[in-house]
């Protein structure tokens, strides 16, 4: 028995959801091919319904073809036509149909909804907003349209317009699920994360088995610091969807933060499991191992990750700075250069190969990284400090005292800058300028003094040294 049979058969009057969707759409079209319209008008609908339901806009834009060409001033007809079209991305068409079903059924707030969607896909937001406000001229407690407007203001990155009229919706139908969904995701993008959490614990009552709820809870768990909490909503999201690669993922940065360091590797290895393409999986492994001081298995995840992704730069540098802590520095510069040829504004990158170019004894090359850092970040005494270490032993006795100066304008209490300063005013014979350094350094950081002792015994141990320093 075929389904149209059955539609017509009291006795198995069985819905077409029940069926195999695509057994029963190919079978209402090829009655419809025959041309057998007017006998199942019905079942068409329903069968149009269905593609509504299933995506299948190229099915459905076939079959609303067919209804149009027998009953062109059908208003519904033209409205599904836009759906379709919609669907398939053919925007401009949709708002042809959805006109055509306006001007046949002027006040339909389906169609007029429906069109503001069109608009919005074509960036049309003020025509969008118009006609959804028509609706609400017409019809004050329409939730869809309250909830369009508000999806229109979140994707303008209106948070505060679309919590207003997201509110508005779950008033009028306080079922009305998808509304508290935005309702978080706008309160999450307000950082207001208590109103958030609790937008989504309201979804999660209404929708109890929607993995996406309880995965967007964590991450306002997560930016609440509550982090026990965060991965016990990811695990029941994953326990709705074992494929959740994305809550497997978080799952595995919320035990990192917790410190359970050997549950969060496997957790991004289940996350690697599903989503094999997702390099950033294979780069967390390779942090953790770091951190766990396992530099191999380190090194080993953050290749996967290059091998995935050959311009992941973060990936280069970190296992450089593995490459380097064991002592292959020929291979840690190797990847530094590389990270450096991939973002050239990475700062962190730049001075990493100069402390490893001065490692090496590549001094000239080591000022040239520095200097390269130091136009990315001025301001980064860490960095004017080694490079003015640098140019003391080269030898560059002005540029040392101006990397000096500058890591004190930065730090003036930094005892070491001052000493270095010292040191360069003995060379250039300037002792009255050296010993007001050394007095400097002394007072912020009086074990200094034997420092000074070892590198300059014959300075030290002068009477007139001591008297100058205010010893005698």
């Amino acid at each position: 028995m075929s389904f149209l049979d059955s539609y017509f058969n009291s006795d198995e009057n069985l819905p077409i959801e029940n069926h195999n969707i695509d057994e029963e759409i190919l079978r209402v079209k090829e009655i419809v091919e025959q041309g057998n319209i007017y006998s199942v008008i019905e079942s068409i609908e329903e069968a149009l319904q269905i593609c509504i339901e299933n995506d299948r806009y190229e099915d459905g834009l076939f079959l609303s073809n067919k209804l149009l060409d027998v009953f062109p001033y059908n208003s519904e007809y033209w409205l599904k036509k836009g759906v379709m079209l919609n669907g398939l991305y053919r925007f401009e068409e949709a708002m042809e149909c959805y006109n055509k079903s306006l001007s046949l059924n002027p006040c339909d707030s389906e169609t007029l909804i429906d069109k503001a969607a069109a608009e919005e896909n074509l960036g049309l937001f003020e025509q969008a907003q118009d006609s959804l406000e028509s609706v609400l001229k017409n019809d004050p407690n329409n939730d869809e349209a309250m909830f369009s407007l508000g999806l229109i203001l979140q994707h303008q990155e209106n948070f505060g317009g679309a919590v207003k009229y997201f509110k508005k919706a779950v008033e009028i139908n306080p079922q009305y699920s998808e509304a508290f969904y935005e309702l978080g995701y706008s309160f999450e993008n307000l950082e207001l994360f208590e109103d958030a959490l609790g937008a989504y614990n309201k979804y999660i009552e209404i929708e109890p088995y929607n993995a996406n709820g309880y995965y967007n809870r964590g991450i306002v768990f997560v930016k609440l610091n509550l982090l026990e909490k965060a991965v016990d909503s990811y695990e029941l999201a994953i326990s709705l969807k074992s494929d959740f690669s994305s809550a497997y993922f978080n799952k595995g940065n919320a035990l990192a933060d917790l410190g359970k360091l050997q549950q969060a590797i496997e957790a991004f290895k289940e996350a690697f499991i599903i989503d094999s393409t997702d390099e950033a999986c294979c780069f967390n492994i390779g942090n953790i191992y770091e951190e766990l001081g396992d530099i191999a298995n380190a090194i080993k995840y953050y290749t996967d990750a290059i091998n995935i992704n050959n311009e992941y730069y973060e990936a280069y540098l970190s296992r450089g700075f593995c490459y380097d802590s064991i002592g292959k520095f020929h291979l840690a510069l190797k990847d530094f250069n590389h990270a450096i040829s991939l973002s050239q504004d990475c700062a962190e990158a730049w001075y990493a190969k100069a402390d490893l170019e001065y490692s090496l004894g590549q001094l000239q090359e080591a000022v040239d990284s520095y200097t390269s850092a130091l136009k990315l970040e001025p301001e980064n005494f860490q960095v004017w400090f080694n490079l003015a270490e640098t140019y003391f032993e080269m030898g560059d006795w002005l540029e040392a005292m101006n990397a000096y100066n500058q890591c004190l304008s930065l730090n003036p209490h930094d005892a070491a800058s001052h000493y270095g300063k010292a040191k360069v005013n003995f060379i250039i014979s300037r002792p009255k300028e050296a010993i007001e350094c050394l007095k400097s350094a002394f007072s912020i950081d009086p074990s200094m003094r034997s420092e000074f002792a070892q590198e300059y015994p014959e300075i030290r141990s002068s009477k007139l040294f001591k008297k100058l320093l205010g010893e005698y």
